[in-house]
Parts: structure tokens; sequence; C-alpha cells
């Protein structure tokens, strides 16, 4: 098996990435003819099959015509730019995957930037030709442009194209003649895709990837560069900072098919797992034991998020969760340090509050949303957009940010946009629907998918990607109402939700049990207000309890994890445990808000 491709496959979210993994694997008959595995089958934990996108990079490897062929899929929202930067380091070339009727999106542009300044051959993937209305032709010279455009070379510019359905199972040269299977894309693959350089000189390589093991403890994985590995050899390895440790590898693996297998010596140019190092990090080099030279170590984008994570201290803790002391979080946070490169952390002068940062709110949800799947329980305040002093003058991050919206609605959003600070780049038409360019800051985008969903009845697609610091833009403007505060501990009635339907809408349902200073409702009006709905009806001789039976409550508004990030105030925390999402007020009692608010 000399023959060797790695590639990793890129696209902005939705264009097919793992849709079109899964047929090659199906092609390269990786699964018996018999066994029906399912869809979207490298999207393995429940987070991703649940929200339908990719969240962790992941290796197969497929073997074609003599040929292994090491595919890594990536994911394709910018959040995750940390992750999918790291794996590219791992491949020769990409394939890079376009919407036949989309076009390259955001985050097409943001993958394809990060493949081009690495030096990596493209190869061009027109996917979904068999929508209505596509033009894979345009698309094609777009992504061209594109290219150009983000400062490729004269090779990189010569891409060769297949088009074709990844969902239909076919790949062609030419969009009008369908094939009956992806061949066309596999032979591309093995015709354009470089095979691995292999530098002369000692055992180099370089760490790119995690796993965890609870027999074997954490595992390393990245592509051997130069020179061999084999079972049981001693190296070196190079720190980040220069530092030199001494190792033992244990066990080699090499990736075949979905697993692993064991294996005694690796070639360079594979991608491979080492277990049995000690104390290593992403970004680290395996290097020779007598001569150790490192690897350029992986740059990282910066954060540009923060939000503070805290114990749970609500008259309701540790109800449903397992894992609820300031130690739990804070070792789980420093063991998702080690995976989650993008991800920072800072202690604060209180034991239990830590400040976490990340690239953007979905980015930091999905790790609150594995935490609390794990049995954790925690809160966190409102996400704060990392500001900073570039030359004496105050900068906030700005993005790129682009919706996809029908003609007829695109007034009302626009003019969201405004108001939050945005500009508008460029506007055209694609059949009925208006594509809009903004740069708005991160600010600005807090929020602003709820309401841009409200506006537009659901129809609007949002993408947005990192751009760069610019000075401060001045205010914007935030949630116009107020919230309904619950006034004691109980069970919520019918009764008093009822009587109370016209001072706002609810977030909880009759017979849920709250506590006092939870955020039970949004008040119709601008400032908070506290309200008592664990009252029943006093019973007399006149009044009787079955006449109550035909109260009409309004069905409560329930919000996922992001919702709720970006609904909260400053004076709010979203508690969040294993079963239940709760807002909350940082302070419980009216007493203690007001002489806070006077202080």
């Amino acid at each position: 098996m000399a023959n060797i491709k790695n590639i990793a496959i890129i696209a902005h979210v939705d264009h097919g990435k793992t849709t079109l993994v899964d047929k090659i694997m199906y092609h390269c008959h990786l699964f018996r003819d018999n066994e029906n595995t399912g869809d979207l089958i490298l999207d393995n934990n429940d987070l991703e099959r649940e929200r339908g996108i990719t969240i962790t990079s992941k290796n197969v490897s497929v073997i074609y015509k003599d040929t292994k062929i090491n595919i890594i899929d990536t994911p394709g929202h910018a959040d995750f730019g940390g992750e999918v930067e790291r794996v590219l380091n791992m491949a020769d070339g990409v394939l890079l995957l376009v919407d036949a009727f989309e076009g390259p999106m955001p985050q097409t542009r943001f993958v394809l930037q990060k493949a081009i300044d690495l030096g990596l051959k493209p190869c061009v993937v027109i996917n979904k030709v068999d929508k209505e209305n596509c033009t894979p032709e345009e698309v094609h010279e777009l992504v061209f442009d594109l290219m150009f455009e983000l400062g490729a070379e004269e090779w990189q510019l010569d891409f060769p194209t297949v088009y074709g359905s990844a969902k239909q199972n076919w790949m062609s040269d030419d969009w009008r003649k369908p094939t009956t299977n992806i061949e066309p894309l596999l032979d591309m693959v093995i015709e354009h895709i470089p095979s691995p350089k292999i530098d002369e000189g000692s055992t180099q390589m370089l760490i790119t990837s995690l796993d965890y093991s609870s027999f074997t403890g954490r595992i390393a994985i990245g592509r051997l560069q130069r020179g061999e590995l084999k079972t049981g050899m001693n190296i070196s390895l190079v720190k980040r900072d220069g530092k030199i440790t001494k190792s033992k590898i244990k066990e080699l693996h090499i990736f075949e098919g979905l697993g692993r297998k064991k294996v005694e010596s690796v070639q360079a140019g594979d991608i491979c797992a080492l277990v049995g190092l000690e104390g290593f990090e992403i970004g680290d080099t395996v290097a020779d034991f007598e001569n150790p030279e490192a690897l350029k170590t992986i740059a990282i984008d910066e954060p540009t998020m923060s939000m503070l994570f805290t114990i749970n201290d609500s008259p309701f803790f540790g109800k449903d969760g397992k894992y609820v002391t300031s130690r739990h979080i804070k070792e789980r946070l420093y063991k998702e340090l080690e995976k989650n490169l993008a991800l920072r952390l800072s202690e604060t002068e209180s034991a239990d509050k830590f400040l976490v940062f990340g690239r953007g709110v979905l980015h930091l949800s999905v790790l609150i949303e594995t935490m609390r799947r794990e049995g954790y329980e925690m809160q966190i305040g409102q996400p704060q957009v990392i500001i900073k002093e570039i030359n004496g003058v105050k900068c906030e991050p700005i993005e790129e940010m682009t919706i996809d919206l029908p003609e007829e609605v695109s007034g009302k959003a626009i003019e969201m946009v405004s108001m939050r600070k945005g500009e508008m780049l460029s506007m055209e038409a694609k059949g009925e629907r208006m594509i809009c360019k903004f740069m708005i800051p991160s600010r600005g985008i807090i929020g602003l998918r709820n309401n841009l969903l409200t506006a537009t009845a659901g129809e609007a697609i949002m993408a947005h990607r990192y751009k760069e610091y610019q000075p401060l833009k001045g205010g914007i403007p935030e949630r116009q109402n107020g919230s309904l505060v619950s006034m004691e501990k109980g069970q919520a009635i019918p009764y008093s939700i009822d009587k109370l339907q016209d001072r706002g809408k609810f977030f909880v349902d009759p017979g849920e049990d709250i506590y006092e200073g939870q955020v039970i409702g949004e008040n119709s009006r601008g400032d908070d207000m506290t309200v008592n709905v664990t009252k029943t009806k006093k019973l007399s001789n006149v009044r009787s309890s079955g006449a109550d039976d035909k109260a009409k409550i309004v069905p409560a508004i329930k919000f996922s994890l992001e919702e709720a990030l970006e609904y909260i105030q400053k004076d709010e925390y979203v508690e969040v445990t294993p079963k239940h999402l709760r807002l909350r007020k940082i302070y419980l009692t009216e007493v203690e808000r007001k002489r806070k608010k006077g202080a």
C-alpha cells in the first residue's frame, strides 16, 4: 500500500460534506452489502445528529483502485474555525464543495482562505445540481473569482471540477450528463491530489488532534511528515515553547474504514494515532529521540466572545445534575481546553466563577449543551464581546454577514440590521430570493437571529464570519421589554397565570415549580415587574372552583439554549441543568435588587 492520498472536505454549512463522505464509504464497500448504517454516519454524537451540523472533525479511510484515501470531514461553521484549521494540516489537498444554487457563501470563503494559505491543492465539487433554478456554470465562475480574490496561486487556480448530487449518488464531468456512481470524483482525487511530500530526514510529526480512551488515556493524532514510527520506539516531544521532553510510543494505530487498526510501524505520509505519550498538547511535534527538530506549530484564531460560567446557586440546585460544585465545573472546563483549541479560560476573583472565551455564541453553547448532557449544572451570564484597545482606540470585532431571504420581506430585515449598526455591502436577486451582505459588529448579531426569523416568517437564512477588529460603532438597541419576575417559591397556578396574561407573555407552564427571583415571562412594558403566580383562588359560597376550568392560557414560550443566552439582560443568568433551562435574576429577592440598583 504505497499510494496514500490525504484529503479534507471543506464547505459552507449544509452544502453536503458529511453526505458525500457517506456515499464514498458506500462506494468503496466499507460495509457489507446487507448492512444498513443509515445517513450521516460520521455525525455520531447526539448533538450533531439533532442539530444536523458537524461539530468535530472526523477521520475515515477508504481504499479505491489500490490507493488508500484518508478523508477528513470538517465542520462548516466559522465558530468551529479552530477545528478546521488544525485538521487541514493533515491534508495534502481539499475537496471544496459548493452548492449549485447558493454558490460560494461566507463560510466557504472562510475555510477556503485557510486551505489556500496552507498551499493545498483545491478540487471543486459542485453539489446539488438536481435543485431547481440552479446555475452550475455561474457557480464555477464565482468559485474561480473567489479563489483569485483570496490570493490563490496559478497552480491552485487551475483546479479540476466535477458536478453532481451527493444525495442522488452520482458525479460527472458535465452536469447535464448524470452518471450512475461517484467514480468521477474519486478518479479526480487520485489524478489531481498530490501524494504526501516526504522529506528526507529524521522523524517528524505534528500533533493536530486528540482522542481520549478511558483505558489508555489520551491519544495523539497527526500525519507523519518524515521518517518512520515503530511500536515501542523512544521519541522526543517538542513543545510549543521549544522545551523538549522524552517519551515512548506504546501502541501505533492507523485509520482503516471507520475504526483504527493496530500496526507495528507507520511510513511517512500516513495519518496515525499514538498511544502512550505523556503530557502532550495540540501543536507539539513528535520528533527523533537523538536530534529532535520542531515543525511549525498551528496558529489559532483568537476568541471574540466571553461568557461567565458559575455554579448553580438557585433554590433548585442539585435536583437534576450529578456534578454541581465549582471543582467539577473547573475540571471539566480544563479538560475541554485540551481538545478545543479556540477556547480560552480565565479564573476570576471568585473561586466559583470562570470566564470562558470562545468564537461565538454557537461555539460556547455547544460546550454548554455537551456539559449539560453529561450531568453538569451551572449558570451562564450574558455573552459579552471582547473589546480590545488598538493604538489607543477601543475596537470591537466586526463580522461579515449574509442573509438569504424572500424579496418581499427584505426591507424589514435591512432595517433591523441597520438599527444594529450593520452596513450594507451588496444586494443581489437570485430567483425570488434576495441575498444581502452586511458588515456588522458581533454585538449586533447577538439576539438578531430570533428577531429576524420572526420578521421574515421563518424564511431568512443567516450566516456570518469574523472579519476583523474595527473602532467601536456606538450603542446598539437592546431588548425593549422588561421581565416578569416571580415573587414567591411554589407552583405556577393556572388561575393566577390567566389573570396576569394581559401583563405579558409567560415562559412557564401551569403546574411548573418556580422560585423567587426566577424570570417567568416578558413584561409588555419596558421595566421589570414582580408578580405572584402561585396564588390560588379564594373559594367562598359564591365562588366555586369549577367555574375556573374555562381559563384559556396561551402556551408558554420555550427557549432553546442559544435563544436563552441571547435573550437575557445584564442582571440575569441562564440556569442550565440536565433537564431544565431557567432564566433568573442574579439577585433573587426584590429587596436585594433594589439595593444593588441604588448602590
